[in-house]
């Protein structure tokens, strides 16, 4: 066992903690024995209110104002906690050590070692905390790497890059001490308006799940837990609404929102999973046993843990009026099948206690959550006999080493969007350039809502950033020979006395310049203290403020303009795309997103990003993303015109790459309802400069026994050639990836015509091809074939 250096420990009520003399045969401490016998050897000797300890975090440190990190916190943050007496039977997770104050990280590890240490000392079994943070945009912790947002990721159509930055994001989380990371989100954005979209991949739920998954891995491979989040139908709440109820069809909801879910189960690897808020045609999904019991663990063979988001267990009773009270509220949500309540203890710790003392709760439910929650435990090394709870080479902590950054720069790179250009991009190294815009010379516009600065610093100003953040303005003046001019022109958001004067002295900083780069877009916060993130919806998809106003200013004055998007979501920009020279679209690109974007400006590296979050052209035209059936599109019987302005998967390069005809390698003659297709074409880079393509490859069914979208992503490849270089584009199609939930509610392969389309964006074809679908009708299920196959073999040409 680990050494004690104190026979007895005195509780706060005065009695003694037994001494390591008096602790149980430690079967469960044997690494040689099945993980199974030794969680069962606990089980059994544990008291109720030892396994409970279990299931519950604590939040030390939260705070109870109306500036917290999560909803309803300052009513349900409590008051501050009596440490001794909270871990005095144990304890199953530690909630946010690095992500509640700016904390220096050496310092931050050692202490979380001294609370491990007395978690451990405090139980009969000697058993440690389960230490959990947030990791979206990296490890939320001060002075940790700040990555791009998931719709960059997206964007980058770049699985392997994903997966590299989580692996390293996983890793620095480790060496500080955490063992779960509260990311990916998979929720397929349905309402651009919703301000959690600039959390999601994008608006397809083949992209979210491959991206999704490739985090993941990356995540897992570094030890860390990864943790699926919303589980399930969070983003498509009524009209954008955080929280909203949902009103989604069943067949919606298992061909749109739960796919990215299971690939990332049965392909990912994934070790726990959280709940959403969502309530789905009346039922909270905290609730919910058929999702969380029957779908997830059931069906899809989801072994590992369910965790409550944050206060959700409670909110059954406050928010969605299912349960009479917290005892009700802890029944309701155990029996459904979440394991463990987060982030602190209230409705699993006594009201749960005494409903199973009273008989109203059965104790083998609680044993059920104790065995997920300790095999992890035991997974993770937390229950070894050498376990340390200081990892090694904690004084050496650094959260934002080189190697991160470059993943950090790549990765922004490779998402920016270039939209239109006339040829003013790259800028020429001898313009006299205007930069103007509110997001121009702020660094906090390249942040997402769950990057540390934006989400903890903005209430701790005195510590600083913790990390050096470029601007686009001073990116630029560090690459540009000519002269570089500044005016802010407005704030994000309106300021009350008005910005006329503002605006007019950026348009004539713009009107003295050869180009003027306008930046505008969003500033991430939570709550309403932002214009995108967690509780910062929308109303329409107009820029916020006077954003719009500076640029139609900027657009007057006749210089040629570059209309630079930093956002969080997708606005509406229809008649402000008509009158710019180019139009570059970012979603919150990381720490070195400023750089980033000045590489693409200045043409040091070509823009390669593609859409993951359609453009609309009209801000009242929501909800509406590209992935809808043919009545969702522009028809006769409506006025209201839904067509994005630029449309999912589309992006520009600064030279064009040619593509070759598709071929049919095998299996079209016939495609057989349990086949598969293989479709090739070549692609060349004809410029001398390197760069990127993304093919990308659509469905299109024509005649289905119930609608279908019009065409949906099944494969996509990310093709990067030096100048001059070609490659052979392979796609497998498996018959698999034509399947929907048909009229009976089972998903089905459906004979007869198909088309797939090699395209360079949703909505502009390079070729289509005609197939068949031959064979009987065939039900699939979770077990089913859902990726294509993608190859790329790279070849050298000789320029002519």
């Amino acid at each position: 066992m680990m050494n004690r250096t104190t026979d007895v420990a005195v509780t706060p009520g005065g009695g003694s903690v037994p001494t390591a003399a008096d602790r149980p045969s430690p079967v469960w401490q044997d690494v040689t024995l099945p993980v199974a016998e030794r969680v069962d050897a606990l089980v059994g000797a544990m008291t109720l209110d030892e396994k409970l300890a279990q299931l519950v975090g604590v939040w030390v440190g939260a705070n109870p104002s109306g500036e917290g990190v999560a909803p309803h916190q300052h009513e349900l943050a409590g008051d501050p906690v009596v440490w001794a007496e909270v871990i005095a039977s144990g304890l199953g997770q530690l909630t946010r050590p690095y992500g509640t104050r700016p904390v220096d990280p050496v310092a931050g590890a050692r202490s979380l070692a001294a609370s491990q240490r007395q978690v451990a000392d405090a139980n009969r079994f000697g058993i440690p905390a389960l230490v959990h943070e947030e990791c979206l945009t990296g490890f939320a912790a001060w002075r940790a790497t700040a990555y791009p947002a998931p719709p960059a990721w997206g964007a980058s159509f770049h699985p392997d890059l994903v997966a590299e930055m989580a692996e390293l994001i996983g890793r620095s989380m480790r060496a500080a001490g955490v063992h779960q990371g509260l990311a990916p989100v998979l929720d397929v954005t349905r309402d651009y308006r919703w301000g959690r979209t600039e959390e999601t991949i994008g608006e397809d739920p083949y992209l979210v799940g491959t991206v999704g998954t490739a985090y993941v891995r990356g995540l897992e491979r570094s030890g860390v837990v990864a943790t699926l989040k919303h589980f399930a139908g969070y983003s498509a709440s009524r009209a954008g609404r955080n929280l909203a109820p949902v009103a989604i069809g069943p067949r919606e909801f298992a061909d749109v929102v739960l796919p990215p879910f299971e690939m990332a189960v049965r392909d990912g690897g994934v070790r726990s999973v959280m709940q959403s808020y969502t309530e789905i045609d009346g039922l909270p999904s905290a609730a919910d046993a058929g999702l969380l019991t029957t779908l997830l663990r059931d069906t899809w063979g989801f072994a590992g843990t369910v965790v409550a988001d944050y206060f959700a267990v409670k909110f059954l009773q406050t928010l969605h009026g299912v349960a009479e009270d917290e005892a009700d509220a802890a029944a309701l949500a155990l029996a459904a099948g979440v394991d463990v309540e987060l982030p602190t203890v209230r409705c699993y710790g006594t009201p749960l206690r005494q409903a199973v003392e009273r008989g109203d709760v059965d104790e083998g439910l609680v044993d059920r959550a104790l065995r997920r929650v300790l095999r992890q435990k035991v997974e993770l090394g937390l229950l070894d006999p050498d376990w340390s709870p200081l990892p090694e080479d904690a004084a050496e902590l650094r959260l934002d080493t080189p190697q991160a950054r470059d993943v950090a720069l790549r990765l922004a790179r490779e998402s920016v969007v270039l939209l239109a250009n006339d040829g003013v991009l790259p800028l020429r190294p001898d313009t006299r350039l205007a930069v103007v815009g509110p997001l121009a010379d702020d660094p906090m516009a390249m942040l997402g809502c769950y990057s540390f600065p934006a989400h903890i610093g903005v209430h701790h100003p005195d510590a600083g950033l913790g990390l050096e953040i470029p601007t686009v303005l001073s990116a630029l003046r560090d690459a540009v020979g000519g002269t570089v001019t500044h005016a802010k022109g407005c704030e994000v958001t309106t300021k009350p006395d008005g910005e006329a004067d503002d605006i007019a002295a950026a348009a004539a900083v713009a009107r003295d310049a050869d180009v003027c780069v306008v930046a505008v877009g969003d500033l991430a916060g939570l709550f309403g203290r932002g214009t995108s993130g967690e509780g910062c919806d929308a109303t329409d998809l107009r820029l916020p403020g006077a954003q719009a106003d500076l640029v139609r200013a900027v657009l007057d004055t006749g210089t040629p303009v570059v209309l630079l998007l930093i956002t969080g979501r997708p606005y509406a920009i229809g008649d402000l795309a008509d009158g710019a020279a180019a139009v570059v679209q970012a979603f919150f690109p990381g720490q070195l997103g400023g750089r980033a974007l000045t590489d693409v400006l200045t043409g040091a590296v070509s823009p390669s990003g593609r859409l993951p979050l359609g453009i609309p052209a009209d801000p009242s035209g929501q909800p509406g993303t590209y992935l809808s059936a043919p009545l969702g599109r522009r028809s006769e019987v409506s006025n209201v015109d839904p067509t994005h302005v630029f449309p999912f998967g589309h992006g520009l390069g600064y030279d064009t790459f040619t593509w070759s005809p598709v071929r049919v390698v095998s299996g079209g003659e016939p495609w057989t309802t349990d086949g598969e297709v293989e479709l090739e074409l070549d692609v060349r880079n004809p410029g001398t400069r390197p760069g990127a393509d993304v093919v990308q490859l659509y469905l299109h069914d024509p005649v289905a026994q119930v609608t279908r979208p019009v065409v949906r992503l099944i494969g996509y490849a990310r093709v990067e050639l030096a100048g001059g270089a070609s490659a052979r584009v392979t796609f497998r199609v498996p018959a698999d990836i034509t399947s929907f939930t048909g009229r009976d509610g089972k998903r089905v392969v459906e004979p007869g015509a198909m088309q797939l389309r090699v395209s360079r964006s949703s909505a502009d074809v390079h070729e289509a091809v005609d197939l068949r679908l031959d064979g009987p009708l065939r039900e699939v299920d979770h077990t089913r074939r859902w990726l294509t196959a993608v190859s790329v073999t790279h070849e050298e040409v000789e320029r002519a």
